[in-house]
């Protein structure tokens, strides 16, 4: 029986950094913890899921209050599943998907694609084809590089005053800004301990100047960067809580409520504060209709998770995804190798799942109680994708 199974599922989880970088979203705990995982003998996969497995088979005797043993039930088996996929053995992706995730993806429908195209073809006017017109608006309502920023900054003071009133958080905690190039990503939250976060801000391709605030909330503000500190704050007993791993059910919750941070602040119509803090800044942008056209998009986001399931489960050509994420995403050639960067990236190929499947699932657990107290809920506690799944009303 291991004496400390919280503690040894934190070594394990870092000991798979060494297999895969960037596995290890965020370390907070003990420096001397890290170095000694890293100045072991280097693992090997199958060697860690083995010990996944072992430490699952001792969870229920391990004494611990069942939310925290169902929080690391769940990663352990994430663990198990990348030990397995890092070791070359042949896992079905919905399988895999299914033990990192607790999520089952599915297909969307074209209908509902369908009809948030054609409401986008109503505000998007001119004669030419949707997809060369609703390109042209994203890449002319764009944040001007040079002034990219000074609108993040602007952004993150509305909105840090906005969280730090509904969802306080300790005085010292602080986001630091960077621009980058490069990256299979949008944005990413470097959580760095002490309360402080390095946000950057991926440049490859025109900022929205509606997809900003989303953007800035995601990382920062009530997102990443609000979670982790409000739970190294409220949740410093628990050394599990300072490791946030990539590919396990954490990251479904951690995601979700992210993507809804505007939602979580009262702040769905955001459109005429956009106009506001973006006429500050001399910059004209109509936020209403920025916010009708991004409203009628989001429907397309789900797009995304379809070309994972048929990239990796049906086996289609790139060319094949890419022609179906212009088709139903509305992606321009650019935004499409964009999207199959990340959707191919060994460690984010299944990643896409934490966005789609995690926002659907806090929206309707959201919308089944108290909205503001359960977003708190969300960023303070120990919770699970199956748990609030298994907690909604049946359908």
């Amino acid at each position: 029986m291991t004496a400390d199974l919280p503690g040894s599922y934190v070594r394990l989880g870092l000991a798979f950094d060494r297999l895969a970088r960037g596995f290890v979203d965020a370390w907070t705990g003990p420096a001397a913890v890290r170095a000694q995982v890293e100045s072991g003998p280097a693992p090997s996969p199958s060697a860690l899921a083995a010990r996944a497995r072992e430490l699952l088979a001792e969870l229920p005797s391990a004494g611990l209050a069942p939310e925290r043993a169902a929080f690391l039930a769940g990663q352990l088996t994430g663990l198990e599943m990348s030990g397995r996929v890092l070791a070359g053995e042949p896992v079905p992706y919905l399988v895999s998907v299914r033990a990192w995730f607790q999520m089952e993806p599915v297909m969307g429908d074209p209908s509902t694609y369908d009809a948030a195209h054609r409401v986008l073809d109503d505000l998007l006017p001119g004669d030419g084809p949707l997809l060369e017109r609703y390109t042209a608006y994203r890449d002319r309502a764009c944040v001007p590089p040079e002034r990219l920023p000074e609108a993040v900054r602007a952004w993150s003071s509305l909105l840090r005053e906005r969280t730090r009133a509904v969802f306080p958080l300790p005085d010292e905690e602080e986001v630091a800004y960077e621009v980058v190039t490069d990256r299979p990503w949008a944005g990413f939250n470097y959580y760095e301990g002490r309360f402080r976060s390095t946000v950057a801000i991926n440049a490859d391709l025109p900022v929205g100047l509606g997809a900003l605030p989303a953007l800035v909330s995601h990382e920062s503000y009530p997102g990443h960067h609000t979670e982790r500190c409000r739970k190294q704050a409220r949740l410093t007993a628990l050394p599990e809580l300072d490791l946030w791993l990539v590919n396990t059910p954490e990251n479904v919750l951690a995601e979700g409520l992210a993507d809804l941070g505007l939602t979580g602040l009262g702040l769905d119509e955001w459109g005429p504060v956009a106009t506001e803090l973006y006429a500050d800044l001399g910059i004209a942008y109509d936020g209403e209709r920025g916010q009708q056209i991004i409203g009628a998009a989001a429907a397309l986001g789900a797009v995304r998770q379809d070309a994972a399931l048929l990239l990796h489960d049906r086996n289609r050509s790139h060319e094949e995804v890419a022609a179906y994420l212009s088709r139903w995403a509305l992606l321009s050639p650019e935004r499409a190798r964009k999207t199959l960067a990340f959707l191919t990236d060994p460690l984010w190929r299944a990643y896409i799942t934490t966005y789609v499947e995690g926002e659907r699932l806090l929206r309707a657990w959201l919308a089944a109680g108290e909205a503001g107290p359960r977003f708190g809920r969300l960023l303070d506690e120990q919770l699970t994708p199956a748990g609030l799944r298994a907690s909604l009303p049946a359908a």
